[in-house]
């Protein structure tokens, strides 16, 4: 059976591994889908947290960022908190057909490096939390 420790190494890194993915997909220019991982990166991040402040080690089998970290002592800033939830959009509407090419208009290059800047930022901001 893994410790806690060994639960929150996973996830930490797995959120390492699609963060290196994040990389490849905007250097080939996959746009939607680099912020499709960068949405798994804060997702796996936040559930190390979770189990970090949680008694079981099985974190809530929902992608909602903010439904996530709502059940841990982590505390978001305002803007934080509306980052997070524009970050879900990536998760759910980069999955469906009607919602791709609608996606794909909006996540050109300078919004995708935008977006990729603040999803770096949080992901330090959240590592800082695991410590």
């Amino acid at each position: 059976m893994k410790s806690k420790e060994e639960h929150i190494a996973y996830w930490f890194d797995q959120a390492n591994d699609d963060w290196e993915a994040v990389d490849t997909l905007v250097q080939g220019k996959k746009y939607l889908q680099a912020l499709f991982f960068a949405h798994l990166v804060i997702e796996k991040l936040s559930k190390a947290i979770w189990i970090k402040h949680n008694e079981i080690n099985v974190p809530p089998k929902t992608h909602n960022l903010l439904h996530i970290i709502s059940q841990t002592p982590v505390q978001l800033s305002e803007a934080q908190s509306e980052f997070m939830l524009n970050l879900n959009r990536f998760q759910l509407e980069g999955r469906y057909p009607e919602y791709i090419s609608q996606m794909r208009k909006i996540c050109n290059e300078s919004f995708t490096t935008a977006m990729i800047k603040n999803v770096n930022e949080l992901r330090s901001w959240l590592t800082e939390k695991l410590q």
